[in-house]
């Protein structure tokens, strides 16, 4: 699990970001790709230690791996009496 904020607030974006990859039909291996991206961008650039990217990468990973995280909603119309 996630404690420190910073890293809170990149998973967030991430997973914002590839639920609406998802959503405008890319495929799965470009979501993954984007994902593997991020990731290295953030090792690379040293804003987070490393062991907070590792712990980011597996949280990453199950939220990839989870199929509901990638469910359209369905969006039911009012009722109007």
């Amino acid at each position: 699990m996630l404690q420190d904020t910073q890293a809170i607030r990149y998973y967030q974006k991430l997973t914002d970001s590839m639920v609406d990859l998802w959503h405008r039909g890319r495929r799965f291996d470009e979501v993954q790709s984007y994902m593997d991206g991020y990731l290295a961008c953030l090792r690379h650039s040293s804003i987070l230690e490393a062991h907070l990217v590792y712990r980011l990468e597996e949280e990453t990973w199950r939220f990839l791996r989870d199929p509901s995280n990638f469910e359209m909603s369905l969006q039911t119309k009012p009722d109007y009496y």
